[in-house]
């Protein structure tokens, strides 16, 4: 096989998801200097490419909007006209390799989806999704390169660590909160857990994106005035912006959103509240990153057992003073 002169890989998802799949890009780099990688992602994630210098390129595929097929054809025309060398794909729908196919490009890489998947890939890639995401995707990669690379990697710059700081980031994404998947607490508890903090004397920065306006006015308001708490919602351009302000923080504390991602590509130490989802399969097994959980029966359900949160939310009722503690 001829060292690649031009990589395509596809992952359709969050931009959660398209920094668990940064470490995978990195070994392809790692094994191949030379390469130019382009990423094909929804739109709405296009943003990972301001956090790693491992990306050339982006084609945005609109795969969730009204016009879904023609979206797949754009692609399909534009990974034959950009001339790639091999494709690797994270998607596990039966028609992925019939997709990559059609791009004729030579070598392809996918996780093995049924019979299709292993007569019209180049290698068929088994699917464990018991284990750590980086990892599930970095196994695409394994038949080219022995590099294997463990976590996601954003290059922040060289920032000083800022003593006795709490960097918290209560929110998640509008499309979580409109399907009714809920994984976080209301202001409120985040409001109450911003008081206990401040109380232990640590300096508390607010954070949040566009979708979390609301929440953030809502904690700001219950926390009222205080020297060491400082609400820096508005003052990020970016998604590197935020990356620079989770390195500088001693720690993070938020949600399993993007930004619990963020805080493990930059190193900084993170608490990261679990209520529905599998902390297993999205956060490292590092005492550096903690998983926030209530052991309640029915946890971990939202999608291994349903597609939307309970009623009860049982499994988000967990004691302030022990995250406290541990802080």
């Amino acid at each position: 096989m001829k060292k690649p002169k031009k990589i395509l890989a596809v992952n359709f998802g969050g931009i959660g998801d398209e920094i668990l799949f940064l470490p995978a890009l990195s070994s392809l780099k790692k094994e191949f200097p030379d390469v130019k990688i382009t990423l094909a992602l929804e739109p709405r994630s296009k943003s990972v490419r301001n956090l790693s210098n491992l990306i050339d390129d982006v084609i945005c595929v609109d795969i969730k909007g009204k016009h879904k097929y023609f979206e797949l054809l754009k692609f399909v025309l534009k990974a034959i006209s950009g001339r790639f060398d091999m494709v690797f794909s994270s998607g596990a729908n039966q028609l992925i390799p019939v997709l990559l196919f059609m791009t004729g490009i030579t070598y392809r890489y996918g996780f093995e989806s049924g019979v299709l998947s292993r007569i019209l890939l180049t290698k068929a890639v088994k699917l464990n999704k018991n284990q750590y995401a980086s990892k599930m995707y970095h196994e695409l990669v394994t038949p080219v390169t022995d590099y294997k690379t463990e976590y996601p990697e954003i290059d922040a710059g060289e920032i000083e660590k800022e003593p006795n700081s709490v960097l918290i980031h209560p929110g998640v994404s509008k499309m979580s909160v409109t399907r009714n998947m809920i994984k976080t607490w209301k202001p409120e508890k985040w409001a109450e857990l911003v008081k206990k903090i401040l109380e232990k004397g640590k300096k508390v920065y607010l954070i949040g994106g566009p979708d979390d306006k609301d929440c953030i006015e809502k904690i700001v308001e219950i926390v009222g005035e205080n020297p060491n708490f400082e609400n820096l919602y508005g003052t990020t351009k970016n998604i590197m912006d935020l990356a620079k302000l989770t390195k500088r923080a001693e720690v993070l504390v938020c949600s399993d959103s993007a930004p619990m991602h963020i805080g493990v590509g930059v190193g900084t130490k993170t608490f990261a509240l679990f209520g529905p989802t599998d902390e297993k399969k999205l956060i490292p097994d590092n005492e550096k990153y903690i998983a926030i959980k209530n052991n309640c029966d029915c946890r971990p359900c939202l999608w291994d057992k349903r597609q939307t949160t309970c009623d009860e939310l049982k499994c988000l009722d967990i004691n302030l003073d022990e995250i406290l503690n541990r802080i």
